[in-house]
């Protein structure tokens, strides 16, 4: 059968690992993060137990169980995958058994049409529990008007809410960025892209439309660099990786593969960057998230922080 995966699907191999799709372009297999396993002493599902496997934890199996599978990310052959689990396809199932769901879907049905909307996360995979995050998807440029909707309704005292100061330092601890708490409040609070509903913490994710996908290679690092430079396109910032156009000398693209530094900085603003060059052809990219915690790489909008 043909296997037609996109970032942040799961699917399912035949041996009942579930991975999460990482990446939109798959040539050798299916590129993706192993994140739940079989385990009789598992404190995930109801008819058959899982354990969930934090990042590094899934490295550290995969070395032992499939290592010609582990790359920079786990290449799952195609051979081996039984089902694919799709955010959209599952979406009205999911809403079905879950009230805050459907109070996100709610808000946004009159902007938004269903089936560009989705669900990933243990949700999808039907292996959540009582203290389950919501990662909510919605495709394409929709995901605008989505964020817009949502933006909207947390002031219309409903029952999606802000996300409280003290929520907002617990994220700040997770992500360990390398700017101060403050410059990361400014920024997130601008993005509109997380909130609460009913008490549980929620995230709007960007996923592409299947038009809008296209291969994407890495390139060769060369070396660490700090720019300045100036967003001339931020259509796909919310992307992994996100992506911005700047008018720069020298680099063309900045890139962060880590989840912090997505919609940073908008059109027209100029930003500071520092992260790992790396030459794609005649195109020099910079790259940040070169690693799951950045240290020392960041993107900060100057003009946002000096406004």
């Amino acid at each position: 059968m043909t296997i037609r995966a996109r970032l942040r699907d799961f699917i399912i191999t035949d041996e009942d690992w579930i991975f999460a799709v990482a990446d939109y372009c798959h040539p050798d297999g299916i590129r993706s993060v192993l994140r739940y396993v079989p385990d009789p002493q598992g404190t995930r599902g109801v008819q058959k137990k899982y354990r969930k496997l934090d990042f590094d934890d899934s490295f550290v199996f995969m070395k032992t169980a499939r290592p010609e599978w582990v790359k920079d990310v786990h290449i799952v052959p195609r051979e081996h995958i039984k089902q694919v689990l799709a955010p959209n396809e599952k979406l009205p199932f999911i809403m079905k058994g879950n009230k805050k769901v459907r109070t996100i879907v709610g808000a946004l049905r009159n902007g938004i049409q269903l089936d560009k909307m989705g669900v990933t996360g243990s949700l999808l995979a039907g292996l959540q529990n009582e203290s389950s995050d919501i990662d909510f998807i919605v495709y394409g440029s929709s995901w605008f008007t989505a964020r817009d909707i949502i933006t909207q309704v947390k002031k219309d005292k409903t029952a999606i809410t802000e996300i409280s100061d003290e929520m907002w330092r617990d994220i700040y601890k997770k992500r360990k960025p390398e700017i101060s708490f403050d410059e990361f409040l400014i920024h997130e609070l601008r993005k509109g892209n997380r909130g609460m509903v009913d008490g549980t913490y929620f995230d709007l994710l960007y996923v592409r439309d299947w038009e809008d996908i296209e291969p994407f290679a890495r390139g060769v690092d060369v070396g660490v660099k700090t720019i300045e430079a100036t967003v001339i396109n931020a259509d796909f910032s919310f992307d992994s990786p996100a992506i911005y156009k700047i008018d720069h000398p020298e680099i063309s693209y900045v890139l962060s593969y880590t989840h912090t530094y997505a919609g940073q900085a908008l059109v027209g603003e100029r930003i500071e960057a520092r992260g790992m060059v790396e030459v794609v052809g005649d195109m020099k990219r910079l790259v940040v998230g070169t690693t799951r915690e950045p240290k020392g790489e960041w993107i900060r909008s100057l003009t946002l922080i000096e406004s």
